[in-house]
């Protein structure tokens, strides 16, 4: 008798983030402007995962390249390394029409975007502000 033996793996991202980019903001404006302008940012980009995640929802992939671009932008504007990466690798293979690479890139940029969003208070403790 042969017993199967199923494993759940439960995949942990550690987003990898640039510092400078994060602290150059704080030292060009004052350290209120600049929390508030960082705050204003991360919200952004939260709501740019949430608008990606309706439109592959409801298979509206018109507009997907155009907004996985601006969360990469968006993510190297802020340090956000990994997040970037993922959303430049997702944008390939919906310009490839992988659709198998695309649901596990899309997996992997919906971990990483949750770890990084709540980086926020880490971020400001490294950054010593």
């Amino acid at each position: 008798m042969c017993r199967a033996v199923v494993l759940a793996l439960k995949p942990k991202e550690n987003p990898r983030l640039d510092l400078e980019q994060i602290s150059s903001i704080y030292r060009n404006l004052s350290s209120q402007a600049a929390e508030q302008v960082v705050a204003r940012a991360l919200g952004e980009l939260a709501l740019q995962m949430a608008k990606l995640a309706e439109r592959i929802a409801q298979h509206q992939m018109g507009d997907l390249l155009r907004r996985l671009k601006r969360l990469d932008r968006m993510a190297q504007n802020l340090g956000l390394k990994t997040l970037s990466l993922v959303a430049q690798d997702l944008a390939i293979c919906l310009e490839r029409g992988d659709t198998t690479a695309f649901a596990a890139v899309w997996a992997r940029l919906l971990r990483v975007a949750d770890c990084t969003l709540t980086l926020d208070q880490d971020l400001q403790d490294q950054t010593g502000i």
